[in-house]
């Protein structure tokens, strides 16, 4: 079982050199760390919406990096493996440099920023791999898989790599009340923020029916549009939806399942 937080990566990257290296250079690189700053100051200050910086993008790595150990425990393996690209420790670092920069688009404006966000982490992906890969035709290949993450985290595009979709749905679990609390403090009470606010926590465990559960433990029923608006979307368009269900709870209550 794992709560959805902004701590989770730092236990998934623990005893990994490899993600660790990855993970301490996008968190010190200043272009990276300047674009979400940027595309805070985009989402939340001039659109009121919720939090897309850095707290987001180190909950959405994590998530994303729980979910592939679940997968790959009940014997799933990676796009990127099956394709010949790499190994599962490649795998985990498309996984984590792609939801790690999956919103830095925003820095440019919210409108495409799924394509803004590819063009900024091409340049961006030229620098880093580099230090975690020799094999120059390697660095181009994780390059267009971590890419291919960053486009299709957009729920209007498919996915097509298991990485990819794991990153998309890890994007939507990030709906617990701490994200909204800033718009809801500036005045924004619509459906998505209270709905938002609803949301007490959310989960991410071993499936019995599915092989990945997630529960989302909400104050009140409100909570039910950002399960069917924000994560289900995701989750439909992910390429792994069938490998996914959805609990909702009321205060620790079953309320009703979701299979998207």
């Amino acid at each position: 079982m794992a709560l959805i937080s902004p701590n989770l990566v730092y236990e998934k990257i623990r005893e990994n050199l490899i993600l660790e290296k990855l993970f301490y250079i996008l968190e010190s690189d200043i272009e990276v760390q300047e674009g979400l700053k940027m595309a805070n100051i985009n989402a939340v200050s001039r659109l009121n919406y919720n939090d897309h910086g850095v707290t987001h993008s180190r909950i959405v790595a994590g998530s994303a990096l729980e979910m592939l150990d679940i997968l790959v425990s009940k014997g799933f393996t990676p796009s990127s493996v099956k394709a010949g690209i790499g190994t599962l420790e490649d795998a985990k670092i498309i996984v984590l440099a792609g939801a790690y920069l999956h919103d830095i688009g925003n820095a440019v404006h919210r409108k495409f920023h799924n394509i803004h966000g590819y063009l900024i982490a091409d340049r961006i992906l030229d620098r880093i791999l580099p230090l975690i890969y020799k094999d120059q035709k390697k660095i181009k290949d994780i390059k267009f898989e971590i890419l291919h993450t960053i486009f299709a985290h957009d729920e209007e595009v498919h996915a097509l790599s298991l990485e990819a979709g794991l990153v998309k749905v890890a994007d939507g679990t990030d709906m617990a009340e701490g994200r909204a609390r800033i718009p809801y403090k500036r005045g924004k009470l619509d459906i998505h923020a209270l709905s938002a606010l609803a949301i007490k926590t959310v989960e991410i465990l071993s499936g019995e029916n599915r092989p990945i559960k997630i529960l989302v433990d909400m104050e009140n029923e409100a909570g039910v549009f950002q399960i069917e608006e924000v994560l289900g979307k995701k989750i439909q368009t992910s390429g792994i939806n069938e490998l996914i269900e959805v609990i909702a709870l009321k205060k620790g209550v079953k309320l009703k399942d979701f299979y998207f």
